[in-house]
């Protein structure tokens, strides 16, 4: 009761500033694991913790013997567990608004990404070879990553359409860009069980929505039978889309990935296949 009663208008601000920095960084960090296994990792430390609480309450001496060793060498264990997750972590820290290249320079990059991947994908297009381009955006994709190749290298046309090629080792499976990096090759993504998609989508477009469908995640299809091109995105597809609207809607999404809603690209969508 004391601490409201000597607290100044100065205290109430900085109080108030304190949690809202701590509550973004928990929200970021959240954002960070989520679709990741490390959020399953990160479920077992909290059961660890209600142990530790548990063996407190209750004065289980052998259970908070047990729980002290644990915590002595978890915050190691922690830090190699949660390698992945951290460098990611640095890097989106580094790529941030005090340190982010101008807009210019950040557009730019975009048009030389969805160039290459143009490039790509209409020369599989035309050849009526299979592909599969997943884009990252907020929701992790470390799981699906890991089920791949590391590549971890430029996007460039030419890489992208070699991995493509068919009977090459990484061709049979899902590439996977994070921002201006190729992450990996010969990924696995979940399938979609929507019993509504059409028959005549293989597994190629059942594993682009699937994808779609647990994630923010962007995904090209390049049909191996019709060469046709789609867009998967919140669970939606978009079939034969024409090159134009496909690098509209890329740009429009790789450029702010946050902000896209599932009621326009519906919308978007029924446009284009009408």
């Amino acid at each position: 009761m004391d601490y409201f009663t000597d607290l100044t208008l100065k205290d109430s601000i900085k109080d108030i500033v304190d949690i809202t920095i701590v509550s973004y960084v928990i929200y970021k960090l959240i954002l960070l694991l989520r679709g990741t296994r490390a959020i399953q990792l990160l479920k077992g430390i909290i059961v660890v913790f209600i142990a530790w609480g548990i063996s407190l309450w209750f004065q289980l001496n052998t259970l908070q013997w047990m729980m002290n060793q644990m915590f002595t060498f978890g915050v190691m264990g922690v830090l190699i567990i949660f390698q992945p997750e951290l460098r990611r972590a640095l890097e989106q820290l580094g790529r941030g608004k005090l340190f982010s290249r101008s807009s210019n320079e950040e557009n730019q990059e975009i048009n030389r990404i969805i160039s290459e991947i143009m490039k790509t994908i209409m020369n599989l297009s035309r050849r009526r070879i299979g592909a599969l381009i997943v884009f990252e955006r907020q929701t992790g994709l470390n799981e699906y990553i890991e089920s791949g190749t590391r590549v971890e290298s430029e996007i460039s046309a030419e890489l992208l359409i070699n991995i493509f090629i068919p009977n090459t080792p990484l061709h049979d499976g899902a590439v996977i860009i994070r921002g201006s990096r190729l992450m990996a090759a010969g990924c696995y993504l979940p399938l979609s069980e929507n019993p509504f998609i059409s028959k005549e989508l293989g597994t190629r477009h059942r594993a682009a929505i699937g994808m779609s469908e647990v994630s923010d995640a962007i995904s090209v299809v390049v049909s191996e039978e019709t060469g046709q091109i789609s867009l998967a995105l919140n669970g939606l597809v978009v079939r034969d889309i024409k090159e134009e609207s496909l690098i509209s809607k890329l740009y429009e999404e790789l450029k702010t990935p946050a902000k896209a809603k599932r009621g326009s690209f519906w919308k978007w969508g029924r446009k284009q296949n009408g």
